[in-house]
């Protein structure tokens, strides 16, 4: 493989980092592991024999890298999965835990082979959501099986088990899914933003930049739920929401955090928004995080704030673009913003 190496791996790089990231959870640990792969097949590139393809090689050094990472790691969590849901009541802490995290849309763009795409199914924030309960075998069973499509004995071959033990593994998986993914699951938009997703969500960037709580009130489902890692505090229906909305957008209250400005972006396959926030007594605005939104039937079932993402995976800068300033509630959406 010799000089030829970097060229043959490279074109597979993104690819392996979301397999890690599907395995992970992280997009930190899923670049970490990526490098990871590329580091363990350049030392073992001369017992490379071509019985299988370079890609699928990739794939199982990539997978068994991820495996040992797991087997010393707990499983990452989203606040809903920690208790029942609350009510706002003042400041809150952040919590040091092992969070899930999103992946902004453009690195899934540039990891899809050539003529493929990645489907939503497979890397939306739910069904990671409900992966990260497998135990990490059954984990990459089913993520070679049902998500890159191994047949039983190419899979078995990877995790040096038997073809009765990944099939096994496989339906035990299946299982556990089927218990954690929302009932409702299908009903959610699916590819390409329709023309009424990207409506509501200039709507919903409109309702926050003008701090209005009941206009987003307004886009909510009745059980809307939003979650806001790395806080364990979440909100199960609409009521609550706008309850902590009216708490933390006005001005007046002594828990305001201040004014937002928003750019409309794409996570996990979801609609999404890039946040800047505007703190009481500042001039800038700095950046704040990504909001994933789940829409169903025209409205917004639950949001995911996450605060602790960086601005650099989303192509952003850390305070707010200036040639942003007149974008309005209209800002195209996109998958790199």
């Amino acid at each position: 493989m010799g000089q030829d190496f970097e060229t043959l791996v490279e074109r597979h790089r993104h690819e392996i980092q979301v397999h890690c990231y599907r395995m992970l959870g992280s997009l930190a640990d899923a670049e970490d592991l990526a490098q990871e792969t590329f580091l363990r097949a350049w030392k073992a590139r001369d017992g490379f024999e071509g019985r299988a393809s370079v890609r699928t090689w990739l794939y199982r050094i990539a997978t068994n890298a991820c495996l040992d990472v797991l087997a010393r790691r707990p499983r990452r969590v989203l606040p809903d999965q920690l208790g029942p849901a609350g009510e706002p009541a003042g400041p809150i802490e952040a919590a040091d835990l092992p969070w899930l995290e999103p992946c902004p849309d453009r690195l899934l763009d540039d990891a899809a082979p050539e003529d493929a795409v990645i489907e939503r199914e497979t890397i939306e924030l739910a069904y990671l959501a409900a992966v990260q309960y497998l135990p990490p075998r059954q984990r990459a069973v089913l993520v070679l099986r049902d998500v890159l499509g191994w047949p039983a004995r190419e899979t078995a071959a990877a995790l040096e088990t038997s073809v009765a033990s990944a099939n096994s593994a496989l339906q035990r998986a299946r299982a556990t899914l089927r218990e954690r993914l929302p009932a409702r699951r299908a009903e959610w938009t699916v590819g390409d933003p329709t023309a009424a997703e990207t409506a509501l969500l200039k709507r919903f960037i409109a309702a926050y930049e003008a701090g209005d709580p009941a206009a987003v009130a307004r886009l909510l489902h009745e059980d809307a739920q939003a979650i806001m890692p790395p806080y364990t505090l979440w909100f199960g229906n609409r009521t609550s929401i706008v309850r902590a909305l009216s708490l933390s957008l006005d001005p007046a209250s002594p828990d305001c955090v201040g004014r937002f400005r928003m750019l409309p972006v794409r996570a996990n396959r979801q609609p999404a928004v890039a946040t800047y926030l505007r703190r009481p007594g500042e001039h800038d605005h700095r950046w704040f995080g990504v909001t994933l939104l789940t829409v169903e039937a025209g409205s917004i079932t639950a949001m995911a704030a996450f605060e602790s993402v960086p601005a650099a995976a989303w192509g952003l800068p850390e305070t707010w673009p200036a040639e942003h300033d007149d974008h309005g509630p209209a800002g195209k959406m996109q998958s790199d913003a």
